[in-house]
């Protein structure tokens, strides 16, 4: 009887294979490895005291979030620029989901044909490779600076995040529910308000509320960049128009409370449509 020899080689000695992927990352990494040396070596660092750098950073977060306070607004005004922005945050989220939702059935290749669903998926490709911000200045050459123009571009680029979203949450559904729809004289409405929707409606919840929280972070950023309005622009005045360490670190906390208020009321909210669903 021959008995098959075993392969007692630890698993950290056996060879692996070759392959493309595996070349590409290590060359990408010694290329990357070669340009930071590089750097480091042709970079002038005579005016630079790297101990004294830490020492100023160190500094300037110790009094940024160590000694926050109010100087340029009180903390009722700040309640209502981080509810501004909140408010922003859930015009660009409604109107995306609801946009979203209708494009996504469409886009959908088990609910659409194969020409229009490649259309759909093509362009909210081409709108969510786009930044954000982007879209805001776009949208501000005919609008203007200001909140109209923030709203507009958020709004596009929510849609196209939602629509692939969606659409890839409608073709999670089974193939045999919609052709049994279909064999008992079901039309297409029907299908996607009796089988579709309700089938998915705990994956549209869960992303609609992901997009919202996005949604609040890029708002913040907005106000800076778009001028329109909220806690953001309170912080670019604080960075830039006046310069007040303290005034950023108060502004931060108040971001900080407050996207971590809006997550855990967003897992309770989800939680209690869920079992509702």
């Amino acid at each position: 009887m021959e008995f098959q020899k075993l392969d007692r080689t630890p698993p950290r000695m056996k060879s692996k294979p070759f392959n493309k992927e595996t070349l590409v990352i290590q060359l990408t990494f010694a290329v990357l490895v070669s340009l930071t040396i590089y750097g480091f070596a042709t970079f002038e660092y005579k005016d630079i005291s790297f101990f004294e750098g830490i020492r100023a950073t160190a500094v300037t977060i110790r009094t940024m979030f160590f000694d926050p306070h109010f100087k340029h607004f009180t903390f009722g005004e700040a309640l209502i620029q981080i509810v501004i922005t909140l408010g922003l945050a859930f015009l660009t989220t409604l109107f995306g989901a609801i946009i979203a939702l209708f494009l996504a059935l469409f886009a959908a290749r088990n609910l659409s044909t194969g020409i229009i669903s490649t259309v759909i998926k093509g362009a909210v490709t081409f709108i969510r490779s786009v930044p954000t911000v982007l879209w805001v200045l776009i949208f501000a050459v005919a609008a203007g600076l200001g909140s109209v123009a923030a709203v507009i571009g958020m709004t596009f680029h929510s849609v196209s995040y939602l629509v692939k979203a969606y659409s890839e949450s409608f073709e999670e559904l089974d193939k045999g529910v919609i052709e049994a729809l279909k064999a008992s004289g079901a039309n297409w409405w029907q299908i996607v308000f009796q089988a579709v929707i309700p089938s998915s409606m705990t994956y549209l919840i869960s992303w609609t509320f992901m997009r919202f929280e996005i949604n609040f972070a890029v708002a913040v950023a907005m106000g800076a960049a778009a001028g329109a309005g909220g806690i953001g622009f309170d912080m670019f005045m604080a960075t830039g128009f006046y310069y007040d360490i303290r005034e950023i670190g108060i502004i931060t906390y108040f971001i900080l409370f407050f996207a971590i208020l809006l997550e855990v009321l967003a897992t309770r909210i989800k939680k209690k449509l869920r079992a509702k669903v």
